[in-house]
């Protein structure tokens, strides 16, 4: 296959992704709606919870078509990485809004353990199965797209993740219906609750963690120094800096000693360890100087000069 060939079999791919991400949004946002009618008319919070656990896959979704889209625009003078990062800072915005609605949910659970309210059962029942079919046919449309695609085996985690919820509040439905007992509904509720805290609480801690510049997690620092001190012609690496500009594009800068008699291959060095940190590290962007006279060798990490702040004293 050539490089136009390439390109073509890629853009058809990044289509028909769009058009089935377009579709499963607007799918998943129907059921978003329906739950929270249907728990509103059935008096159902555990249906309501769900609908909440449903927004977070319209997030999702949509936080998946939008880095497909963010991707493909360039940057700017003002923006030279783009506005990739602003992946990052809605899905930490959206899932700390969640953290607090699941809050309300826990209390409104408590309140209804002691004072259960009546809950029609049968009208639960559907639209959970309704829920629950239409977020099987949209995991079997992003299964295939999800095995080589991280940004969208998160939203597929998302859409299975919120399939298991409907499976408990059918069977929450079910006991209600054939047992009368009411406590049902809140303590699925609960359950369901406690999914949307634990997946918001791990996309806070990533995002935080990429908007704090944190080392990507499934990146080992010593490894990738060791690595790049294996080239041959490496003596030395200090200030090395490996962080996330969104959640799967990485950059690296480092400061490189070069071997003297070595230092006629430096193009060469460099794009020995440009190769070995693509294929290891998924890591594309890369800053490497070489022969730092300023610098102190045993500096590993580099120190962060701040810019002098100037307190309006004369001097």
């Amino acid at each position: 296959m050539n490089s136009k060939e390439k390109h073509t079999h890629h853009h058809d791919i990044d289509s028909a992704l769009k058009s089935r991400l377009i579709l499963s949004i607007a799918l998943t946002a129907v059921i978003f709606v329906t739950e929270l009618v249907g728990g509103y008319l059935t008096n159902s919070l555990a249906l309501i919870s769900d609908a909440a656990h449903v927004f977070m896959d319209v997030f999702a979704l949509s936080l998946s078509l939008f880095a497909i889209y963010i991707s493909e625009m360039p940057p700017s003078e003002t923006r030279t990485w783009g506005l990739h990062r602003v992946e990052v800072f809605v899905s930490f915005i959206n899932s700390l809004v969640l953290f607090l609605l699941t809050l309300f949910i826990f209390y409104e659970a408590y309140r209804r353990f002691l004072s259960p309210e009546p809950v029609k059962s049968a009208g639960m029942m559907v639209v959970a199965v309704v829920g629950l079919a239409v977020n099987l046919v949209v995991a079997l449309w992003l299964r295939r797209f999800a095995l080589s695609d991280l940004n969208i085996r998160s939203a597929f985690i998302h859409v299975v993740g919120d399939a298991a919820a409907s499976v408990g509040v059918i069977i929450g439905a079910v006991v209600i219906y054939y047992t009368g007992w009411f406590q049902a509904d809140p303590l699925i509720s609960v359950l369901i609750g406690l999914i949307i805290v634990s997946g918001a609480y791990r996309i806070i801690k990533e995002s935080s963690h990429i908007l704090l510049e944190g080392v990507p997690r499934d990146i080992d620092f010593n490894r990738v120094m060791e690595d790049i001190k294996s080239a041959n012609g490496i003596s030395s690496v200090h200030s090395l800096h490996i962080w996330s500009i969104c959640h799967n594009v990485y950059a690296l800068s480092a400061h490189l000693d070069i071997i003297p008699t070595q230092r006629w291959r430096m193009g060469e060095i460099f794009d020995e360890i440009n190769e070995k940190l693509a294929g290891n590290y998924h890591i594309f962007y890369t800053t490497l100087q070489a022969e730092c006279s300023g610098c102190d060798p045993g500096d590993v990490f580099g120190k962060v000069a701040h810019k002098e702040r100037n307190h309006g004293h004369s001097h």
